[in-house]
């Protein structure tokens, strides 16, 4: 039986392989024509009878991620960069799997269907989708462009390039990336030129 945190890393890999570029040189000539874009994150929890209790918002704009990215050093995150052997999966070839991918006609991937629980994963327009729903209270929508995965993994064989995943992203436009929704809590993660998340 294939759980959550059994399937977890299954998705962590297909996200990662859905973020990056196959020219670069374009996206940076795009990234430099287009406005400048912000990365928002909004947490909303209600009370008992439904009502907001607590909302917590967070912009950055994309500009002083890439910047500030290189200075930092702690945990996995190293000159703008991740290691694939701290996330575990440098016996995983994201490359060949994020090639395969890429010249896969959309389609649906991965299907899990059990009594309280299903998942799916599938390639839609230029964009990875990762969908999950358990019972009636929780669901996860997760869409990740491609080219943003590409850019991610253009680096070298065991880095994750977030600088190159941040300007690919900055350079995508407008739209969400990550829904969770639950019985009390909302998250929202998504990118545009704004720099409210109202």
């Amino acid at each position: 039986m294939l759980t959550m945190k059994k399937a977890f890393p299954i998705f962590a890999v297909l996200v990662l392989t859905g973020l990056a570029v196959s020219n670069l040189a374009t996206v940076a000539a795009q990234s430099q024509a287009a406005p400048d874009r912000w990365l928002h994150v909004r947490v909303t929890e209600t009370d008992e009878k439904g009502q907001p209790s607590e909302t917590v918002r967070v912009n950055v704009p994309l500009a002083l991620a890439e910047a500030v990215l290189p200075a930092i050093k702690a945990h996995h995150i190293h000159g703008g960069k991740m290691r694939l052997s701290d996330l575990k999966i440098e016996q995983v070839d994201l490359r060949a799997i994020l090639e395969a991918v890429k010249n896969t006609k959309d389609g649906e991937f991965v299907t899990v269907e059990k009594k309280n629980e299903s998942v799916r994963v599938t390639k839609q327009g230029g964009y990875l989708l990762v969908k999950v729903q358990e019972g009636e209270d929780k669901r996860v929508d997760v869409k990740f462009p491609m080219a943003v995965i590409e850019a991610a993994l253009s680096g070298a064989k065991d880095e994750v390039d977030l600088v190159a995943a941040i300007r690919a992203l900055g350079a995508h436009g407008d739209h969400d990336l990550v829904t969770v929704k639950e019985k009390r809590q909302t998250v929202r993660v998504w990118v545009d030129a704004k720099n409210t998340s109202e």
